[in-house]
């Protein structure tokens, strides 16, 4: 907690004419936010079992200092052992009756004092314990039923800005959110991923550990959106000998790093800071071609890009005869070519259009 200070009105200087200001600001008191500290299972139930045996020591420790208040039907005195015998039996409910308070006082200590740490034992050790034990056994049951089902998912590491504008360019695409997976080293952004609806995993997507519990080997796509270079090509080398199949697409800060990103299984390389200069500097040469670049970016309104199957009316006709779209290039065989390449001056079957369209109108 901390105090920010404000200045009192007599340590702010006179106004012209040796009038002083009159405003006084009070202190105000600001709290700090905190993360909340997350314990493992193991050690939230040793550290609740520590606590179990700190109120056992204590009922132990009121039994044993008024013994002589208490008797034995064995032998008629309570040795230290007859007082952990009985704190035992009666903490626990058991209750054999051959130890029992005889004494007025002891019994009204037992009512008062003992009880309630009879049932603070049994709320701590065992409520708590089967909470958590019922706990980690759902996660770990809906974690293996996640595994199970998931197939042809993508996995986006990093979830910063470039991360989350991927993921919302994904939903908007009508991408289902279960079919989505967010990596991150950071616990608050994997709050906020699971809180839009994704699952995501907490950790160090350079790990092989991290990348086999996000079922790399079975995804369709992988996006890599990391603040570091050389994570990323890590990641990238690392994601290819995984799953030499997926997709894998990555954000790269320095352009110099590119061509290593795609020696490393890299099928597309972005690269953020020049992709961002050339909008701006597009935008200041022509303020016109600057905002069609950033109508072409923006989802769901005035035009889109997208990428669709031929339609069979379309099938033998050139690119240019496409009527309400404009067909910026043809993917045949795996391979983009551009619209006026003389080898997709037909369209086939089976070939897919890489198009200009008015973004559709939800309303």
């Amino acid at each position: 907690m901390f105090e920010s200070f404000r200045p009192d009105a007599a340590d702010w200087p006179d106004e012209p004419g040796g009038r002083r200001r009159r405003t006084r600001m009070s202190s105000t008191r600001t709290l700090v936010s905190l993360p909340a500290r997350v314990l493992s299972p193991g050690r939230q139930l040793a550290f609740r079992g520590l606590l179990a045996l700190a109120l056992l020591g204590l009922v132990v420790l009121i039994v044993f200092l008024d013994r002589d208040a208490y008797t034995d039907s064995y032998d008629g005195k309570v040795s230290l052992i007859d007082a952990i015998y009985y704190a035992t039996v009666t903490i626990t409910t058991t209750g054999y009756g051959d130890i029992t308070p005889v004494a007025p006082h002891a019994r009204i200590m037992n009512a008062i004092l003992v009880t309630p740490l009879r049932i603070a034992f049994l709320v701590l050790l065992v409520g708590t314990t089967l909470e958590v034990l019922a706990n980690e056994g759902r996660r770990m049951f809906l974690d293996s039923r996640w595994r199970k089902r998931m197939r042809n998912h993508i996995v986006v590491i990093g979830y910063g800005t470039k991360g989350r504008s991927a993921v919302q360019t994904l939903t908007d695409s009508k991408t289902m959110p279960n079919q989505l997976l967010v990596i991150d080293g950071r616990p608050s952004v994997i709050a906020d991923a699971n809180l839009q609806g994704f699952a995501a995993i907490h950790g160090d997507a350079t790990r092989r550990e991290i990348l086999r519990r996000a079922e790399i080997s079975k995804a369709r796509d992988v996006i890599i959106t990391l603040d570091r270079d050389d994570s990323a090509i890590l990641v990238t080398l690392t994601v290819r000998q995984m799953n030499p199949g997926a997709h894998i697409v990555v954000a790269v800060r320095e352009q110099d790093n590119a061509p290593l990103l795609r020696q490393s299984g890299a099928d597309s390389v972005i690269t953020s800071s020049d992709a961002v200069g050339r909008v701006v500097g597009l935008s200041s040469i022509s303020p016109n071609l600057g905002a069609v670049i950033e109508d072409l970016l923006t989802a769901d309104e005035g035009l889109e890009i997208i990428e669709r199957q031929v339609t069979a009316d379309e099938v033998g006709h050139p690119p240019a005869d496409i009527r309400g779209e404009r067909v910026l290039g043809v993917v045949r065989n795996r391979t983009l070519r551009q619209y006026y390449d003389p080898t997709v001056a037909s369209l086939e079957t089976g070939d897919q259009l890489v198009v200009v369209r008015q973004a559709p109108d939800d309303d």
